[in-house]
C-alpha cells in the first residue's frame, strides 16, 4: 500500500489563538497543549488528518536557526506500512535523513527527511493523534500492517471445514 498523507504541521507564533481559529472556524477537535521534546504542540484533527500547531523551542528538530521568526507549513507526514522500507525507498529518491523524533516504538514517532528541494517532510506507521489510522496498543516491533493484518483476522469469517472421506 503507498504512504498515505495524514499529517501537516504549522509552525505558529501564537499556538492558542490559533487553534482557536481552527476550531471555530472549520470545527476541527482539539488535544490540550503540551510540550514535547521539541517544540509547545496543540493538535487538531478532522478526524483524517493530524493538523499540528507548534511553536519550536530551537534549531533542534526544527532545522530554523530561529524558529520564533517562521510562521507557515514546516512540514508534513505519511504514515507507511514499513519504517525500514519506505526509508530505503524514500533515500533511493534521494531524499536525505533529517531527524528522528522519538524512538521507532514510541506513540508519537516521526522520522524526518528532506526532499531534493530541501522541504521536510516525515513518515511513521503507527498514524498520527486523532486520525482514524492511529494504530492503537501496538508494541515493540509490530508494524501497522501486522497490526491490520490481526485486526482483520479477528473479523472475517471463519473458513468451511472440508469434509473428511
Amino acid at each position: 500500500m503507498p504512504a498515505r498523507i495524514r499529517h501537516i504541521a504549522l509552525s505558529v507564533k501564537d499556538i492558542d489563538a490559533t487553534a482557536d481559529f481552527y476550531e471555530k472556524a472549520l470545527g476541527l477537535k482539539r488535544s490540550p497543549k503540551s510540550e514535547g521534546p521539541t517544540a509547545f504542540r496543540v493538535y487538531m484533527s478532522d478526524g483524517e488528518i493530524n493538523l499540528a500547531l507548534l511553536q519550536y523551542k530551537s534549531e533542534v528538530g526544527s532545522g530554523l536557526t530561529n524558529p520564533n521568526e517562521f510562521v507557515g507549513i514546516h512540514h508534513f507526514g505519511f504514515q507507511c506500512d514499513d519504517l525500514e522500507k519506505q526509508q530505503k525507498q524514500i533515500e533511493k529518491a534521494g531524499g536525505k535523513f533529517f531527524f528522528d523524533l522519538g524512538d521507532p516504538d514510541d506513540d508519537d514517532f516521526e522520522r524526518k527527511f528532506r526532499d531534493p528541494n530541501g522541504i521536510i517532510f516525515d513518515i511513521n506507521w503507527k498514524g498520527w493523534t486523532m486520525t482514524s489510522g492511529k494504530v492503537k496498543k501496538a508494541k515493540g516491533k509490530l508494524r501497522a500492517a501486522a497490526a491490520r493484518k490481526k485486526v482483520s483476522k479477528k473479523i472475517s469469517k471463519p473458513k468451511a471445514k472440508a469434509k473428511k472421506k
